[in-house]
């Protein structure tokens, strides 16, 4: 993987002042960013979140996820610690992309839950990959990191990357009526840990 960081710029928000850093990954031309608050750079382990791109549920508000709950819930909890990073890795759909996500919706429309609809499309649960959270984190000189997830595939991966993860902050966040399967298959097919 080829990342490189592009730049950095302030970026005020409803909840603090972030820097908001670019990257660019050369082989897929895919950008991602992080969002800065405070030193982090320090040796001390940092409060973050990992969070694949949700534009239906970050941008839309979709019900259907808890994924904008998730990300608002970090962006607040790093703004009243003063200090940590948010990840925000373009993987829409666990990997399989945008319009892929509608066709796996329309799948579960007709009862298929999230992991079925993904593999009746020939993918595999979930395909993101997190050497770029990697390359990120060394770029931000991030080595000690209390994630905030219930995915243990994301605390693994980050420690398969040489990064530790001292702590796993639960992440439950946009639990609704219109999710509750959803999140219910991420549990009972995926580990997650709610």
């Amino acid at each position: 993987m080829a990342l490189k960081f592009v730049e950095s710029a302030e970026l005020p928000t409803q909840w603090a002042k972030f820097t908001i850093c670019g990257f660019e990954d050369d082989q897929t031309g895919k950008e991602h960013i992080a969002l800065i608050l405070g030193d982090i750079a320090d040796g001390e382990p940092v409060d973050m979140r990992m969070h694949s791109e949700c534009l239906t549920g970050d941008a839309l508000f979709s019900m259907r996820c808890d994924c904008g709950p998730q990300l608002e819930a970090a962006l607040m909890h790093i703004a009243e610690a003063g200090r940590g990073v948010l990840l925000y890795l373009r993987q829409e759909g666990r990997g399989i992309g945008l319009i892929n996500k509608i066709k796996a919706y329309h799948l579960q429309d007709g009862g298929a839950d999230t992991v079925e609809a993904n593999e009746q499309l020939g993918f595999e649960a979930d395909l993101r990959e997190y050497d770029i959270a990697r390359d990120m984190l060394a770029h931000l000189k991030v080595k000690k990191i209390k994630l905030m997830t219930n995915n243990p595939r994301k605390v693994n991966a980050l420690e398969e990357h040489g990064l530790e993860v001292v702590e796993r902050l639960p992440w439950k966040h946009g639990e609704n009526p219109h999710n509750s399967h959803y999140l219910s298959t991420k549990a009972g097919k995926l580990g997650h840990m709610f």
